[in-house]
C-alpha cells in the first residue's frame, strides 16, 4: 500500500534553533487547515497595517489566515514533489516570498477576488514609501497648529516663525515630488498636514484547490514588490 504524503514527518533541526515546539505547532496548524479548507490562496500585501489585518481577520473569521514566517509555511505545505504535503502544494509553496501570506477559506474564488479587489483603506505613507504627488505648502499663517508646535514644525525643515502666536510659514515650501521615496521628516509632515498617500491592499496572487489544481492569477505586480527582508524573522500570525 503507498504511503500517504500526510504522514510524513518534518524536520526543523537544519532550520530552526529555537522555538523549535511552536513551530512544529504551526507546521502542523498549517497542515491541519489544508485538510479541512477547500482552497488556499496565496496574497501579498501592500502597506501592511496590522489594524487593517485585524479588521479582515474578523470580517473573514469564517477562514483562516497565515503571514509571516515563509519558510516554516513552505516546509508545512512542502518545497518539493516529493516533500509536499498534498498534489501541487510545492507550487504554492515557491511563491512565498516577501510580504506574503495564505487564506484558508472554503469561500469561492469569485467570492474571494470580489472582497479582496474591492478592498483597500488609506493610510499615512512611510518612510521609504514613493510619493504619489506633488505637495505644496503655500506662505502664510498655518492656523490649525498651536504656537507650541512652532519648534517641532521648524525642526522638520519648514521655515515657520511666530507672528502673534500664530505660527506662520515665512515662505512657500514644497514637503515632496511625485515619484521620490519619502523621508521620515517628509511623512511626519504629511501626516501633520493629514496627507494620507498610502493604501493598504492585500492582492490575491493564486490559489490551490484540494482536487490538487494550482492557478496563478493576473497581477500587474508580483509577490517580490511588497518584499520585506525582514519579514521572514517575524513570527507567522493565525486565527
Amino acid at each position: 500500500m503507498p504511503k500517504s504524503k500526510r504522514d510524513k514527518k518534518i524536520s526543523l533541526t537544519r532550520t530552526i534553533k529555537k522555538g523549535l515546539e511552536g513551530k512544529q505547532q504551526l507546521i502542523q496548524n498549517i497542515q491541519d487547515s489544508v485538510d479541512k479548507y477547500a482552497r488556499i490562496f496565496i496574497f501579498s500585501v501592500e502597506n501592511m497595517r496590522n489594524v487593517q489585518l485585524k479588521t479582515i481577520r474578523y470580517e473573514w473569521r469564517h477562514s483562516r489566515f497565515f503571514f509571516g514566517k515563509n519558510k516554516v509555511m513552505a516546509l508545512a505545505l512542502g518545497k518539493s514533489l516529493e516533500t509536499e504535503y498534498r498534489e501541487n502544494l510545492h507550487k504554492l509553496s515557491a511563491q512565498l516570498r516577501g510580504q506574503a501570506g495564505l487564506l484558508f477559506t472554503n469561500k469561492t474564488k469569485e467570492e474571494v477576488l470580489k472582497y479582496f479587489n474591492e478592498f483597500y483603506a488609506p493610510d499615512f505613507a512611510r518612510s521609504g514609501n514613493v510619493a504619489t504627488q506633488d505637495v505644496d505648502i503655500d506662505a502664510g499663517p498655518l492656523a490649525n497648529f498651536s504656537h507650541s508646535m512652532e519648534p517641532q514644525l521648524r525642526q522638520l525643515g519648514l521655515p515657520t516663525s511666530l507672528n502673534r502666536g500664530v505660527i506662520t510659514l515665512t515662505k512657500d515650501y514644497q514637503v515632496c515630488k511625485q515619484g521620490e521615496k519619502l523621508t521620515p521628516e517628509q511623512t511626519r509632515i504629511l501626516k501633520l498636514f493629514g496627507n494620507m498617500m498610502a493604501e493598504f491592499r492585500i492582492s490575491m496572487e493564486g490559489m490551490w484547490s484540494n482536487d490538487g489544481s494550482w492557478e496563478v492569477f493576473n497581477t500587474t505586480k508580483s509577490l517580490n514588490q511588497t518584499a520585506d527582508p525582514q519579514k521572514d524573522e517575524e513570527e507567522t500570525e493565525d486565527s
